[in-house]
């Protein structure tokens, strides 16, 4: 009620301050009967957590993208929480259950069989950021802190264990949509930011400036895409006007944190207004430059559409509760670039399977240089193009061989999106493998069976006796 109320007022009353909440005004909050969250919304672990601090004496809080969800009528993936105490002390509290990891961000996660809930530490402002009056790296009490916090020549924030207040770690966030916290004594939402007006404008709001948050981290800017995709929110302007200059900072972040990124950003449930929003903004060339190269150019007079179709299919799985691979995704981001250094590698005199295998170690040799893909999956990626050209090749016993392998499913799945992007040449092979799958063991055999040969190529064979003369011939005229 208090929100409409000064939504109403703010039409007939000109504002004294600035419509933007800024460091040190007080916080806007809700009490229970003023928004939707219940106690039976919240993970057991996180409740368990946060009464585990109650009892210890320590204030926490839910804080970020569950408070988010949860206000708008969604289920959170994780449940986040921060606190007063310091690592150590969650570490006392917690005992065993307890592990503190992170070196730039020290964070504690709190195990329950195989969930974790992660808990931080108010953070406390930095140098340039928060009150004025704050001019050197202070933690709570006003005591100095032995654990600084850091930035490089660049920007980029590299260490960051400077500990807080509550208000300082809100105004610490990245958005203000991700600054909202549940308070478990009172059932309250605290909003220092303005984040419960930005939800209700369904925008996504960088706190602090933006040019400079960026630098500090680059990553802030593909998550801005994820979050406006995923909420169906806009990107406020001022947070927008900077991300197609700087979208090349995103080559300068961890090749192994750009790979959980990415991940991120393609497992949304959204992928499809991901990809599109990474292109409107010019990020997409840096996370996949050699597909972003091929995208640029159109096959047979069409738009390339095998992305597009990959994206659809891993958006549908998500939305069933399937499971997805990231070796599929990669598989098809990279299937284009692949053929094209394939086709290369074939004009130079290259047998076909020479040239696949030269081009899948070339494509994948230049993508880990923007995003890093584990051994294990890089393995699956080429089994899955490998298999392109096998599936053809289903008659008698080659079918069950083809079908108990490992990868066969990714394949096949692979072979369906081909399709829908108009491969139609395929259509047939890809409905017989349909059509195998759902028969029994018997059937099957007869299914295989009745397939076709292909026919030998039509070119003499060389004689393999000519050989072994020859070089019989060639060994007695060296020997004399």
């Amino acid at each position: 009620m208090r929100r409409i109320i000064r939504k109403i007022t703010s039409y007939f009353i000109p504002p004294k301050k600035p419509t933007v909440p800024v460091y040190g005004d007080e916080p806007l909050i809700l009490t229970r009967d003023e928004h939707n969250i219940s106690r039976s919304d919240l993970d057991k672990a996180a409740l368990d957590v946060l009464y585990g601090f109650k009892r210890s004496g320590h204030d926490a809080h839910l804080v970020g993208g569950c408070v988010r969800d949860l206000l708008l009528g969604l289920e959170p993936k994780d449940f986040d929480i921060v606190t007063d105490a310091e690592p150590d002390e969650v570490k006392q509290v917690f005992k065993q259950r307890c592990q503190l990891i992170g070196r730039r961000f020290r964070l504690a996660h709190v195990r329950f069989g195989r969930l974790v809930i992660e808990v931080a530490t108010f953070r406390g402002q930095g140098e340039g950021q928060g009150s004025t009056e704050r001019k050197d790296r202070f933690g709570r009490n006003g005591k100095f802190s032995g654990a600084a916090r850091e930035v490089d020549d660049a920007g980029r924030l590299v260490r960051d264990n400077v500990y807080g207040t509550m208000e300082e770690d809100a105004w610490r966030r990245d958005f203000t949509v991700n600054a909202l916290y549940y308070n478990i004594k009172d059932f309250t939402i605290v909003d220092y930011t303005g984040g419960l007006d930005d939800i209700d404008a369904g925008q996504m709001r960088l706190i602090g400036d933006p040019e400079t948050r960026y630098r500090e981290d680059p990553v802030r800017m593909i998550r801005a895409v994820r979050f406006a995709a995923k909420l169906g929110f806009k990107i406020e302007k001022y947070t927008e006007a900077p991300m197609v200059k700087m979208a090349s900072l995103l080559r300068d972040v961890s090749h192994a944190r750009m790979f959980e990124e990415v991940l991120k950003l393609f497992h949304s449930g959204v992928a499809v207004q991901v990809f599109e929003k990474l292109r409107h903004y010019h990020m997409f060339e840096h996370l996949f430059p050699l597909t972003d190269q091929i995208l640029s150019e159109e096959q047979d007079g069409f738009p390339r559409m095998l992305v597009i179709e990959a994206l659809k299919s891993t958006d549908s799985r998500i939305r069933q509760g399937k499971t997805v691979n990231p070796s599929f995704l990669f598989a098809a981001l990279l299937w284009e670039p692949m053929l094209q250094r394939k086709n290369e590698h074939l004009d130079s005199g290259m047998h076909h399977q020479d040239a696949l295998f030269a081009a899948a170690n070339d494509v994948i040799e230049q993508q880990i240089k923007c995003t890093a893909i584990p051994k294990r999956f890089t393995a699956q990626i080429r089994e899955i193009w490998s298999y392109q050209y096998r599936l053809p090749n289903r008659q008698g016993d080659r079918a069950q061989k083809l079908r108990e392998h490992p990868r066969f499913r990714a394949a096949y799945d692979f072979m369906g999106i081909r399709v829908a992007a108009g491969e139609t040449e395929l259509q047939e092979v890809f409905d017989w493998w349909t059509l195998y799958q759902e028969k029994d063991a018997v059937e099957q055999v007869a299914f295989a069976n009745a397939v076709e040969r292909p026919e030998r190529s039509k070119k003499p064979r060389k004689n393999r006796n000519f050989y072994r003369k020859r070089s019989q011939t060639n060994r007695s005229q060296t020997n004399e």
